[in-house]
């Protein structure tokens, strides 16, 4: 299929264009979001546990991540202490439908990249987190 690109207005918040790819991305495309979405469907909910994921996110980056996926729709924050306050974060409809998203990766990675955690172990754990939360 080839031919000149349609003309589209870009959707609200996207920054490059309409392509669905380029849109997502524009959200999800860094090194750190879809880490953070993933930690959620493992079970992980508040700030301390996300800081204790393996590839050690900044907290500078987590805040502004966690703020980010908020607004896009995709968490939830609730609080969950007073005194420090402290809050609790949980996938959205929208944030759980990525986890099909993230599956295809887990699928590519087994192919490609050796060593990777299999789509076995991966369920797993998300069913340990899911038991644990």
């Amino acid at each position: 299929m080839s031919g000149p690109t349609p003309e589209r207005e870009k959707p609200p918040g996207c920054k490059r264009s309409a392509c669905g790819v380029a849109s997502t991305l524009d959200l999800l495309g860094d090194k750190w979001t879809l880490l953070v979405v993933r930690d959620l469907l493992l079970g992980k909910r508040t700030y301390s546990e996300f800081q204790k994921s393996p590839e050690g996110i900044p907290t500078n980056i987590l805040a502004e991540r966690l703020r980010r996926l908020q607004q896009a729709g995709i968490i939830e924050k609730t609080r969950y202490q007073d005194r420090p306050v402290r809050y609790a974060y949980t996938l959205t409809d929208k944030g759980r439908d990525l986890g099909p998203v993230l599956r295809s990766m887990v699928v590519w990675a087994n192919k490609y990249i050796p060593g990777t955690f299999t789509l076995e172990e991966v369920d797993a754990m998300i069913e340990q987190g899911g038991r644990d939360a």
